[in-house]
């Protein structure tokens, strides 16, 4: 299959990189969304797909075991060239996918519902998506939900870029604040000695 790649690609790509997320361990609070996600839709699988330069990996997810795929036959490499849900309600009757790996293999992929996880730069990172192993339309309030939980999910990486920051920055502030301390200390051994040599009779100052 070949992908068409969004025309920033190269600046999303960095963009990504900038959230090191990728290939860390699950966490609750994504964990959480994509619960909802496949309670919501009603759906045996759901995930958070990030899309990197060759694969899609999923930091979360429900009914699945894969970590990742490639990219050449990931349905979310389509859903983030679009502003809006993408849904494909049966992929054997779309010719962009009935002979998709992931579709005339395991997982089985009929339906498809990926909200797309556009951060405010303007770049698509991933999705929030949903997939049924039977063809099927997602109703509107379904889709309005998955939007909202995707713009959650959005919401979440973006505190746990923050808290990298913040972290990073108070470890900064912390090695100049003992460096600072280190320098005051021999600043205060200097002077002590220098005091120390002027109470000192000539006769006892070194030469």
């Amino acid at each position: 299959m070949v992908i068409t790649k969004p025309a920033n690609e190269e600046g999303r790509i960095v963009a990504l990189e900038k959230y090191a997320i990728l290939d860390t361990d699950p966490e609750q609070s994504f964990d959480d969304l994509t619960l909802l996600a496949s309670f919501v839709c009603k759906t045996p699988i759901a995930l958070i797909s990030l899309v990197d330069e060759d694969r899609q990996w999923f930091k979360s997810r429900v009914g699945i075991d894969a970590s990742e795929t490639s990219r050449d036959i990931a349905f979310c490499s389509t859903a983030i060239l679009q502003s809006d849900v993408f849904v494909i309600p049966d992929a054997l009757n779309d010719e962009r996918f009935r002979d998709n790996p992931l579709v005339v293999s395991d997982p089985h992929i009929r339906f498809y519902a990926g909200a797309p996880l556009v951060n405010e730069d303007g770049y698509a990172l991933g999705t929030l998506c949903v997939v049924d192993r039977t063809p099927r339309e997602l109703a509107p309030d379904q889709k309005d939900a998955l939007k909202a939980l995707s713009r959650l999910v959005l919401a979440q990486l973006e505190f746990r870029r923050n808290l990298i920051l913040l972290k990073e920055v108070l470890t900064d502030r912390t090695k100049e604040e003992h460096q600072r301390q280190r320098e005051l200390a021999h600043v205060q051994e200097t002077l002590m000695r220098v005091m120390g040599l002027r109470h000192l009779p000539a006769s006892a100052r070194p030469r």
